[in-house]
């Protein structure tokens, strides 16, 4: 039976009610989560607030850095038994939840170097006057995460968070808390003072719900669903509070005629069926220039039906899927596809040996998909690919932009000019060209345009985004 961390004591909900914890790989329950609601988020944020106006407001930046490179530091000593329960808890296969894990140790280590390096201006203004623009910590910070990728998550916003010196409230997703509460205990051991930190387990429209619409928090940042960050943003806004939003994406494969196939091709599959394309990020669209399509999208389909789904231990390129609710989804996007007659390209297999009651699905190739059917804009959140032939530039970028999302894309074309054309033209807040995604990308800002939210994330600037300024204008004569 798990606690929740709240202002540096593990505590219980005050009614004693409990969560269970679902393995997806075998849909068995193997523990419990303390169902925290208003009463324990109002102690949480009240235990914030103590921290940043006492022992953790009054720190200098220096010494927050370093115990949060100490922290990272703990997170690479407990590197095996954060990866074990991250795939536990979510299904995943054993390498991408270790993956998870050093990145996650990655965030704490790249913001706590930065921590002192947050430096404000000086304004030239009036003759007799000497103007400053400090940077200051927003104060009390609320993080609502999803359960796809928990640690690394985690890790995104809190240690920018902490660095700018807030003090921060976490509500993880109720299907992925353990390694949340895990990363707690070694918070506290790395020195963090109590109530920097603290962690509500709960369920959404409960603690989260809570969370976002509490009179005390001057921040909230929350990755998921449209349809929860509109609520979320709608709670903020009565406080006036600001908020960054990461709500997902539909994002493009542009694939010209003359692009490196044989690079592209590992790439392109990797991208939607990693973490079972439970990725806000995937890939999930293939555009194809229309002379290579027949050729390319057999070698796609050929790959994919290679694809094999597991448990965390077989370590294969999928897991399960999340939960329940995920699979019906899912399913119901492919069998609709089907009904639809879309042309199913390729399946991959789920592998000998997986139990009967885990959440698990086959990678799916359609293709051609019609450009108005629902494969073509909206987010399965499923190990689904959907392919489409394009004429030319001018309809590759009409076609990739053709969807409410805008997160991320991808060029691939050995042309230097259209590689900066294409690249300006695609609404997404992260173009790669001749690339997918970069490992963590801890460097390197993140964020939507569009329905994929607003605000950045990652690399120096959400230190920015977690703080605000303040300019003093003084006149000496």
């Amino acid at each position: 039976m798990n606690r929740m961390l709240i202002g540096g004591q593990w505590v219980d909900a005050r009614d004693g009610e409990t969560i269970p914890v679902v393995n997806p790989s075998d849909g068995q329950v193997f523990d419990q989560l303390p169902r925290g609601r208003a009463h324990e988020v109002d102690l949480a944020v009240k235990a914030a607030r103590a921290a940043r106006e006492g022992a953790w407001g009054k720190m200098n930046a220096t010494e927050r850095g370093r115990i949060l490179q100490k922290l990272a530091q703990k997170v690479l000593d407990n590197h095996a038994e954060l990866a074990n329960l991250e795939a536990k808890d979510t299904g995943k296969p054993m390498t991408t939840a270790k993956n998870d894990i050093t990145v996650l140790a990655r965030y704490f280590e790249y913001y706590g170097s930065a921590a002192d390096k947050v430096h404000g201006e000086v304004i030239p203004f009036l003759d007799g006057y000497t103007v400053t623009l400090l940077r200051e910590p927003l104060g009390v910070t609320g993080h609502i995460i999803p359960w796809n990728y928990p640690a690394q998550m985690m890790g995104r916003t809190l240690a920018p968070a902490l660095a700018m010196g807030n003090a921060a409230v976490l509500k993880p997703a109720e299907d992925t808390s353990l390694s949340a509460l895990r990363f707690g205990e070694l918070a506290l051991e790395a020195g963090l003072p109590p109530g920097a930190l603290n962690i509500v387990t709960g369920l959404g429209h409960e603690a989260g719900a809570a969370l976002a619409e509490h009179g005390d928090i001057n921040f909230v940042t929350f990755t998921g669903s449209n349809e929860v960050g509109t609520l979320v943003q709608q709670a903020a806004a009565k406080n006036a509070v600001k908020c960054v939003l990461e709500l997902g994406g539909k994002s493009p494969q542009i694939v010209f005629a003359d692009a490196d196939l044989d690079r592209a091709l590992p790439i392109i599959v990797r991208a939607i069926v990693q973490n079972a394309g439970q990725t806000c990020t995937a890939g999930s669209r293939l555009l194809l220039q229309r002379s290579i399509y027949d050729s390319f999208i057999a070698r796609v389909a050929e790959a994919f039906a290679k694809t094999r789904v597991g448990t965390p231990e077989m370590d294969l390129d999928c897991g399960p899927l999340m939960n329940p609710a995920q699979l019906e989804r899912v399913n119901g996007y492919v069998n609709r596809a089907k009904q639809d007659g879309l042309p199913v390209l390729a399946e991959g297999t789920i592998a000998a040996g997986t139990p009967s009651g885990g959440y698990y699905v086959k990678p799916t190739l359609f293709g051609p998909v019609p450009r108005t059917n629902r494969l073509a804009c909206e987010e399965v959140f499923g190990p689904v690919l959907a392919a489409f032939p394009f004429e030319d530039e001018a309809d590759a970028i009409a076609l990739a932009n053709s969807t409410p999302y805008g997160l991320l894309a991808a060029v691939w074309t050995e042309n230097g000019g259209r590689q900066q054309r294409v690249a300006k033209a695609v609404s997404a807040g992260q173009v790669f060209v001749n690339g997918y995604g970069a490992g963590g990308g801890v460097e390197l800002p993140f964020g939507g345009t569009k329905r994929s939210g607003h605000g950045r994330e990652k690399g120096f600037i959400a230190l920015e985004e977690m703080s605000q300024t303040k300019t003093v204008v003084q006149y000496h004569g």
